[in-house]
């Protein structure tokens, strides 16, 4: 069976501007934070945490939380309420942290832009009254709504700029594949291989669908690390040794290989995901974030 891993952007990377329509996210990955318990006093608002400052009030967090639930309710998932608040509370935090980057790049939300937002949101409900009584069953009001607005709309921008900086082409490699279910079948295939036999027939006795094609891939892409470590240290013509990994024993064929060869749209995808986590990991590894005890 060919590898294939499929990525997907994570929630926030779904997130539709309007912030009414909850993406289900798909298991983030947890990020290193500095968090400092946040002590709030008798005059200030309740805050679930700051970051650089910049603070997420308990309101919007509950607000997000409840939207969030009841989302994973219609769709039939049960999330545990720790797993969901700490999965609400990082897409919060990334929206923050993705906001302030765009303030960074000199971009800014006007009142224009807000309210063209507004509008669609009113449009799409049906009524004002309809928009008026969203908010209330969801804990906002419409200055909380449009504070979260801005917020979301400057992160989607950040978002974009970063994935658009991600070339459409990458160094690639054409790999065909003959994979096995136990170490003994693989060491003899490999044995028949050094005694001469063409890999091309091994691989379609192995695999009559596919003949083990797994197409056009860069790094980073595949589940397995040590699949693509051996894919990009072989030469057009060569086969590799025996890799073992949970989905069994490798050995791969390099066809060819494109130093800038045009990604495919999952592919293309799967490096845009990437950059944004990576972006995001960064950003928040260096961030002062301070959380509600």
């Amino acid at each position: 069976m060919p590898f294939r891993h499929p990525r997907r952007l994570t929630w926030l990377a779904c997130l539709v501007i309007t912030g009414m329509a909850a993406c289900q996210p798909v298991s983030p990955t947890p990020l290193p934070a500095t968090s400092t318990p946040l002590v709030p006093t008798a005059t200030q608002i309740p805050m679930a945490a700051t970051v650089n400052g910049s603070g997420i009030t308990q309101a919007e967090f509950e607000a997000e939380l409840a939207r969030f639930q009841s989302a994973q309710s219609a769709l039939g998932n049960q999330v545990p309420l720790a797993d969901a608040s700490q999965r609400v509370l990082d897409e919060l935090i990334a929206q923050v942290l993705l906001e302030q980057g765009a303030k960074e790049a000199s971009f800014s939300v006007d009142d224009a832009t807000l309210q063209t937002h507004i509008d669609k949101l009113v449009a799409s409900l049906g009524s004002a009254q309809a928009l008026s009584d969203w908010e209330k069953a969801h804990g906002y009001d419409d200055e909380s709504l449009r504070l979260a607005l801005r917020r979301q709309i400057a992160a989607a921008w950040m978002r974009d700029k970063i994935i658009a900086g991600v070339p459409e082409t990458a160094d690639q490699v054409h790999v065909q594949q003959i994979l096995l279910r136990n170490a003994t079948d693989a060491q003899q295939v490999l044995d028949e291989l050094k005694a001469g036999s063409a890999f091309a027939d091994l691989a379609a006795a192995n695999d009559p669908l596919t003949h083990g094609e797994l197409g056009w891939f860069p790094q980073h892409y595949l589940p397995y690390p040590q699949v693509e470590q051996a894919a990009f240290a072989l030469k057009p013509g060569e086969y590799s040794a025996v890799i073992e990994t949970p989905a069994g024993y490798s050995i791969l064929f390099l066809l060819e290989r494109d130093l800038s060869h045009r990604l495919s749209p999952d592919a293309l995808l799967t490096l845009q995901t990437l950059a944004l986590q990576n972006w995001l990991s960064d950003r928040r590894q260096a961030a002062t974030i301070i959380l509600a005890p």
